[in-house]
């Protein structure tokens, strides 16, 4: 096998501009880890924040962005099992030595084998968004047949999926997007649909059981006004403002808050690829770009007008 791969990295903190193609050492997987020959690679909000030096989780540059992968197992670390050379996965590496690579590596337990009938570049479109909408909504939320939901977002990456997510469960699916995002939700099952350019959503909407609340800042005071006695409001946004005050009135109201973020599961991420095996759930690519243009992967995601997942492949 190959000892040298190109890698995108980048050198110090800042916009998309300070992403660059190097050529690096392929990383050697340790024990509990697999080296994934990167098919494709998703693009999250988390990676731009990484990016900028807002959120510092992968330490000091230089490092290799990227969470979402997928890919054929090319070999296995020391008392690894659970996945053999040539197994197609798809799950989640980490940064310093993320996925925007021709090679990465991947803790075995974030890991989980490819759908049966997708390709590599759907597969890679979902695993941290499908987590974080999985976890919230069955796991915090439990939501079930019957209940209302309140998706904001629901273009975007994860909320495209929250929408199917919730529908599988048996839920009445109401969304926030741009009138041009419209038909494309109500294609995965939307039943009702808010632009919230030219209507305030919390005057237009009632009695909801459930809000899934990916952008935070004033959208969690306002969702309060939606939910209906003892409803919950389930905060993903991870990183970002104090939520103590929307904490506090929704206590004050009998209303219940709470926050929920990624976490990395192969055991979850085998609960989406039962839904994906079901016909339940898909991912929208909306972008599929070469592994060197990743820059221009970031300024896409920046607009915050992309429906679905943009995916980079080597």
């Amino acid at each position: 096998m190959t000892t040298r791969m190109r890698a995108i990295s980048q050198r110090g903190y800042g916009g998309p501009d300070v992403l660059e193609a190097v050529e690096s050492a392929v990383p050697t997987p340790g024990p509990g880890e697999a080296l994934v020959r990167v098919h494709a690679a998703g693009v999250n909000p988390a990676d731009g924040k990484m990016r900028s030096g807002l959120v510092r989780r992968a330490g000091d540059p230089p490092f290799t962005l990227g969470i979402d992968v997928s890919g054929v197992v090319a070999a296995v670390g020391e008392g690894t099992a659970r996945f053999r050379p040539g197994d197609e996965v798809y799950g989640c590496a980490f940064p310093p030595r993320g996925s925007y690579a021709e090679y990465a590596v991947a803790p075995v337990e974030a890991l989980a084998a490819v759908p049966a009938g997708m390709d590599h570049v759907d597969a890679a479109a979902l695993p941290v968004a499908a987590l974080t909408a999985w976890r919230a909504l069955a796991r915090v939320a439990d939501v079930g047949a019957g209940q209302r939901v309140l998706v904001h977002a629901a273009a975007g990456g994860l909320g495209h999926l929250a929408v199917q997510i919730a529908k599988a469960r048996g839920a009445y699916v109401v969304g926030t997007a741009r009138r041009d995002g419209h038909a494309f939700l109500r294609g995965l099952g939307a039943d009702e649909l808010i632009d919230y350019t030219t209507a305030d959503f919390a005057a237009a909407v009632r009695d909801i059981d459930v809000v899934l609340d990916p952008i935070s800042d004033a959208y969690g005071p306002r969702s309060l006004d939606t939910l209906a006695p003892g409803g919950l409001l389930v905060d993903v946004r991870g990183t970002g403002p104090d939520r103590t005050a929307v904490r506090e009135q929704a206590e004050a109201r009998g209303l219940r808050f709470a926050e929920s973020g990624f976490t990395p599961s192969g055991a979850d991420l085998e609960e989406v690829t039962a839904l994906v095996e079901r016909g339940s759930l898909r991912a929208a690519v909306a972008h599929v770009l070469p592994l060197a243009e990743a820059a221009k992967a970031h300024e896409l995601s920046e607009t915050g007008r992309v429906k679905g997942k943009i995916v980079l492949v080597p």
